[in-house]
């Protein structure tokens, strides 16, 4: 029945079409019949709902693209509304075919609002195939669906789908049938006609719908308008290091890259390519520089207009960089040390930076170093200051040591008086960092206890780890007021891997 590309709704009329038309042969009972004319009605309603969004669609474009850019808009618009006339010129001759089939088999039946010649077989092959008028439609689907297509851009034109189309059923044995006479001829009803017919109408608004999207869409396109001239200078940067080149473009705005005005800086011509003057000059000495680009351009009218830019500054400075510990001016052994990385005048992700006696780990100006040997590290800063030239910016030396000594604690404290009771439910030995900036965890592994009750031989005990051992546990349970308790040899180990012999504690129970 048509060609293109269709929607799920059209593919099912389309194949209940073909079904009733399949059953026409065998009989043609009322509910058959009925069955048209609910499928000649659904095409209606859905040919009705594709004409009032077209409608939305030109109301919305007039009222903006067409009233705020009626230049741009004008052309587009008329393209549109001309394939909406080659979509109602096809409906109204469409429409007249069925009018007729209407009139010749008796009109409307006003009870059931159906035709009156529903049933006739022969009406259609006698009026639209035997007096070609059946073929005279074919040539208008062909010349609406070419007319529509040519109304696009060639690109278009091979992705927008047309629907509207009509081709012969495939054939079937020696026999075969026209599109004319499988649609139209004898033993189809009236009443599938004018289904057949319907379905050509909404073929033809889809189709009209389609196109008409298409054309209104290419307002949208991003276009540009060159209707204004201004003199612009833009430099990558205002700060530069000695030795890099200062880099800056002189253009005018919205003016055409493929024209070559005359450009040039503190009297000095610059070489202009697609427009646009490239400024460059050497950087071998500190200061500030100041310059005033001039753009000089010739008129429709064979006379000149000339254009400067604003005073344009920039700084020449030697080469610096700042390398900041985060915490202290210290690199400590066995912990993370953050680093920030920075240059002036350079991007973070142009820095290289490295370490000597150490490694280092991040990126983006953030880094942390990792060091394994007290002494000192060295922090060298390199930076990207034009494609492929890279130079030392800066060299930072920090002091590298090893953690301080914890101090060792039991109870809370590592010498003074302690209650009895307080000191019997201690089951452990610490060793902590006081005033200590880094998340840095010592481990106790090996120390003593002393017991030195009143007028009793003193107990010595030796555990290893942190913990008190059983008979540690039960030497405190007994003590009392006057007992003192110390812990010797005490030794910890932290993050670097090292051991530490740490201060005894010295405590009294009271």
């Amino acid at each position: 029945m048509a060609g293109g590309k269709e929607t799920p709704r059209q593919r099912m009329m389309g194949i209940l079409y073909l079904v009733l038309l399949g059953l026409v042969a065998l009989q043609i009972p009322d509910s058959l019949l009925d069955a048209f004319k609910n499928i000649t009605d659904s095409l209606s309603q859905s040919k009705s709902n594709v004409q009032n969004g077209i409608a939305n669609t030109f109301e919305a474009f007039e009222k903006t693209k067409l009233k705020d850019e009626p230049e741009r808009a004008k052309e587009p618009y008329a393209k549109a509304k001309q394939a909406s006339q080659i979509a109602d010129d096809f409906n109204n001759y469409v429409e007249k075919i069925k009018n007729d089939l209407i009139t010749e088999t008796g009109g409307i039946d006003e009870q059931t609002h159906d035709y009156k010649g529903r049933a006739d077989q022969d009406v259609s092959a006698r009026e639209l195939v035997g007096k070609k008028v059946a073929t005279q439609l074919r040539k208008k689907v062909d010349v609406t669906r070419e007319a529509l297509i040519n109304l696009l851009d060639a690109k278009d034109k091979t992705t927008t789908n047309v629907a509207l189309a009509v081709q012969d059923p495939p054939k079937s044995g020696i026999a075969s049938k026209s599109w004319e006479e499988a649609t139209f001829g004898e033993g189809i009803p009236m009443g599938a006609s004018i289904t057949a017919l319907t379905k050509l109408q909404a073929d033809a608004r889809n189709a009209e719908s389609e196109v008409v999207k298409r054309i209104l869409g290419k307002v949208d396109q991003a276009q540009v308008n060159l209707d204004k001239f201004s003199a612009v200078a833009v430099a990558p940067s205002s700060y530069v290091i000695a030795g890099q080149p200062y880099t800056a473009q002189v253009f005018l705005t919205a003016y055409d890259s493929k024209s070559n005005p005359s450009i040039s800086v503190n009297g000095s011509s610059l070489p202009v390519k697609e427009g646009q003057g490239l400024y460059s000059v050497g950087t071998g000495k500190e200061g500030v520089y100041t310059w005033i680009g001039q753009i000089t351009v010739k008129q429709a009218d064979g006379t000149t207009k000339t254009y400067h830019t604003s005073p344009q500054t920039y700084q020449v400075a030697k080469p610096s960089a700042v390398v900041s510990p985060d915490k202290m001016n210290v690199l400590y052994i066995g912990v993370p040390n953050p680093i920030s990385v920075s240059a002036p005048g350079i991007a973070k992700e142009k820095l290289k930076v490295s370490i000597s006696g150490g490694s280092l780990s991040g990126s983006g100006g953030h880094y942390t170093a990792n060091v394994s040997s007290a002494g000192t590290a060295k922090v060298t800063v390199s930076g990207e200051l034009a494609p492929g030239k890279t130079q030392v910016l800066g060299t930072t030396e920090f002091r590298v040591k090893r953690i301080p000594d914890p101090k060792a604690q039991f109870a809370g404290k590592s010498s003074g008086s302690v209650a009895a009771g307080n000191l019997k439910a201690q089951d452990k030995v610490f060793a902590r960092l006081e005033n200590f900036d880094f998340d840095a965890k010592f481990n106790v592994t090996h120390f003593s206890m002393w017991v030195f009750k009143p007028r009793q031989d003193p107990i010595q005990l030796t555990t290893s780890g942190s913990e008190l051992s059983s008979a540690m546990r039960s030497a405190l349970a007994s003590i009392g007021p006057g007992t003192k308790v110390f812990f010797t040899n005490i030794v910890a180990v932290g993050p670097d891997g090292t051991q530490r012999g740490l201060d005894d504690i010295v405590l009294s129970a009271n």
